[in-house]
């Protein structure tokens, strides 16, 4: 039987980067890479009803071992990672029994992992790290979720005395670019509540997160020479950069925390005559994130007036919302998933989601769908790291959950 870390390190050296703006699903081909690896890693653990669909999903089904009629539960991890930095080449390391000290990540470029800006590391002095060269993410988002859950697989398939009902298993490409679901099958997956393996350092429980909605701007200038552009010119890219100054100053990303929503410009780019500016607008308030759409169209209206019509043109599209609507009428999912820390003595936290994950969209297609930790820190950089006693406590968390829906 593999290993957790075994499984992992496998894992994270395949690259499953998926792409913004594409048509497809899943939006990168390597995507399949993954898939088609833990489609036959599924079949030679013996799970059942195993498929890889042509987007990529994968699923499988460990049968009931239960003479009881049992809940059938799902667990969930997507395959990509983040673009934000490359996930090619990956090559990861093991930091064996860590002292507490900033780990050098990449001698040559001079990059380390500094306690000072991530002091989460002292709370891992005595084990053991898996932690990136520097020039890479590690991508523990969320190829840890899929690792824990094969060991949760594969202890279940090997161990039929351990009692359960039905478990099934869905591993999704392109979560990162807000895609996860769109071609998942929800029906067809027959569970009756599932959870996504998605989260951050060992006792996370998420089942709150941000209502999320993606934005465009198209802004219309109007080149000339510079020389005769006297009362003629408008400037596309400076007609951005004022949009972007009338948006609350302090609903910058960098500055909220918590519940706190904003708005953030992640791409802008143009010319003169012609200016593209991409936003997400994120609140975990519904109220407050209809206000928020409504005040980016008003900037635009105000500016269209100012600057004449059709000047800014805005796309807005939701994205996802908060899921805790749909999780309190079954709270029982995150009661267990606290008791199971708990038994096995593990301090359970329950904290609010400043993101979104498969789960969010999939609580709102009728399979209420919490977050479950990962045990991973830092994800979507270079500085991302994971304790491999975390990842093993997280595959003992997932079945004693089994457990305790078993009882």
């Amino acid at each position: 039987m593999k290993t957790v870390t075994e499984r992992f390190l496998k894992y994270v050296k395949i690259d499953t980067q998926s792409l913004e703006d594409m048509d497809t699903v899943p939006s990168t081909e390597k995507q399949k890479n993954l898939a088609k690896i833990l489609a036959e890693e599924l079949k030679e653990i013996g799970a059942r009803n195993v498929k890889m669909d042509d987007h990529g999903y994968v699923y499988g089904t460990i049968p009931s071992t239960s003479k009881k009629k049992l809940p059938v539960l799902g667990f969930i991890s997507h395959m990509d990672t983040s673009s934000a930095i490359s996930g090619k080449d990956v090559k990861p390391r093991i930091v064996a029994n860590y002292d507490g000290k900033d780990i050098v990540l990449n001698e040559k470029l001079k990059i380390k992992l500094e306690t000072s800006q991530y002091p989460s590391l002292i709370n891992y002095i005595g084990q053991d790290l898996i932690v990136t060269d520097g020039t890479t993410l590690l991508g523990a988002d969320d190829k840890a979720g899929v690792a824990e859950i094969m060991v949760m697989a594969e202890t279940l398939l090997t161990h039929p005395e351990i009692e359960h009902g039905t478990i099934q298993i869905g591993f999704t490409p392109d979560e990162e670019v807000g895609r996860g679901v769109d071609f998942f099958d929800v029906k067809g997956f027959g569970a009756d509540f599932a959870y996504t393996v998605d989260g951050g350092e060992l006792g996370e429980i998420e089942y709150e997160n941000f209502n999320a909605a993606a934005a465009k701007l198209i802004i219309q200038g109007t080149s000339i020479h510079p020389g005769s552009a006297k009362n003629k010119m408008v400037n596309a890219l400076l007609l951005a950069m004022e949009f972007q100054s009338m948006l609350p100053v302090q609903q910058n990303p960098m500055y909220t925390e918590g519940y706190e929503g904003f708005y953030m410009l992640s791409t802008l780019e143009g010319s003169v005559d012609l200016a593209k500016a991409s936003y997400i607008i994120r609140d975990h308030d519904r109220a407050k994130f209809e206000e928020m759409k409504g005040r980016f169209q008003k900037i635009a209206d105000y500016l269209n007036e100012k600057y004449g019509a059709g000047t800014f043109k805005t796309v807005i599209k939701d994205s996802y919302y908060n899921m805790k609507e749909m999780i309190k009428p079954h709270i029982h999912l995150i009661n267990n998933a606290k008791k199971a820390m708990e038994e096995l003595g593990i301090t359970p936290s329950v904290v609010a989601i400043r993101g979104g994950t498969d789960g969010a969209r999939l609580s709102y297609m009728n399979l209420p769908c919490p977050n479950l930790c990962t045990g991973g820190h830092n994800f979507h950089g270079r500085y991302e790291y994971i304790p491999i006693r975390s990842m093993e406590k997280v595959t003992e968390i997932l079945l004693k959950m089994i457990e305790l829906y078993a009882r």
